[in-house]
């Protein structure tokens, strides 16, 4: 065949193809979000999405298989280890769970508290935007995916989030905000997402959908509706806002946070804030409204808890803080761990984030009963 006919046919059957794929892409329906998750979290879409196209540009193979590992290698790390533990440790749990200072930590509170009906998640970082990443061109995709990859590496390789290095990376692109990052974590938890809007709060704490043209809200938003591998219904709320005393009951969210009950609470990696007067509304909310509390040294001082109405029970080893927190060591949490026989933690959490250097305290509302009073 002449080497012009042999091009001419080759371009107008690429032509023809990329046709066809333009075609079958605009014919399917708009890409959801949980398939918009799966493509963020190095999954592969469904069959049919808009999305299944990109997974063939070499930035997001290579997102997936780094993702790929750095999941595996936290799995056996650490999430299955701390589902175990939690499994062994808390045998009742109430249906809400209160994460302050988590910032979009969804995966953690999953793995400490799987199952529950409402996640409360809270932090200073911005919400963002919904995902769409629909219409990105190939550079623009590399450059949010990375992005992506540098915002989790911390949390990824010691279990907290590094605020600062947060607040630069979550800005800019197309994927901005928490919003990206809780996709991930869903998806790479087994999780569907059904529903996700951008909602708000008022003083009063009554939630209400972002875009409906009120402004100056305290409390901005994100709530997630999802299902687990059982089908069951769960929503997560993040909401970025300050917890502050100037702020916790000012914007509505402790209000709202009331309207849900009862709960556990997760406190990890929370930069010592509790142990601030400034501080202490949030700290009392927690102590008020949980029946089981899971946290380090980071949370609420041990000082706080109420014999009467607490039991205290030690794992790992406490060490004091970290050196760019000073001022923070409690000496009635040492004292703690010298009088009870701390639990075994193979795990690493929080900022002392190896294994045999690691603390918790699990907290468990009602009285220890003696010996004497059998």
């Amino acid at each position: 065949m002449d080497r012009r006919w042999r091009s001419a046919l080759t371009g107008a059957l690429a032509a023809g193809f990329l046709m066809a794929v333009t075609a079958s892409a605009s014919a399917a329906e708009h890409a959801s979000a949980d398939n918009t998750a799966r493509l963020l979290a190095g999954m592969q879409p469904s069959g049919g999405s808009p999305l299944v196209a990109y997974t063939q540009e070499g930035s997001w193979q290579r997102h997936a298989k780094l993702f790929d590992t750095a999941w595996a290698n936290l799995e056996k790390r650490q999430l299955a280890k701390i589902r175990t533990w939690s499994t062994e440790h808390i045998a009742q749990r109430q249906p809400v769970v209160y994460y302050m200072f988590s910032g979009p930590d969804f995966l953690y509170a999953d793995a400490f508290f799987p199952g529950a009906s409402t996640y409360v998640l809270s932090g200073l970082e911005p919400v963002g935007s919904i995902p769409d990443v629909e219409g990105l061109s190939r550079g623009a995709l590399a450059g949010d995916l990375g992005r992506l990859q540098h915002s989790l590496n911390s949390v990824l390789s010691f279990s907290f989030f590094i605020t600062k290095k947060m607040k630069h990376e979550l800005r800019g692109g197309r994927l901005s905000g928490t919003l990206p990052i809780l996709y991930v974590f869903l998806a790479r938890s087994g999780k569907t997402i059904d529903d996700v809007s951008l909602v708000a709060l008022d003083p009063d704490g009554t939630m209400r959908p972002a875009a409906d043209g009120k402004e100056g809200s305290k409390a901005q938003g994100a709530k997630i509706v999802f299902s687990g591998a059982d089908g069951k219904k769960q929503t997560l709320y993040y909401f970025s806002t300050d917890v502050s005393d100037g702020g916790f009951d000012r914007s509505g969210f402790e209000a709202f946070c009331a309207g849900l009950g009862r709960g556990d609470a997760l406190l990890k990696s929370a930069s010592y804030l509790m142990h601030s007067d400034s501080f202490s509304k949030v700290r009392d909310f927690v102590l008020d409204h949980s029946d089981a509390i899971v946290q380090d040294d980071s949370g609420i001082p041990v000082r706080h808890f109420n014999a009467d109405m607490w039991q205290l029970y030690p794992f790992g080893n406490y060490l004091g803080p970290i050196s760019i927190f000073p001022g923070r060591y409690q000496r009635q949490l040492q004292a703690l761990y010298r009088k009870e026989r701390a639990g075994s933690l193979d795990f690493g959490i929080g900022y002392r984030w190896r294994p045999r250097q690691s603390n918790l305290l699990l907290a468990l509302r009602g009285r220890r009963v003696t010996q004497q009073e059998h």
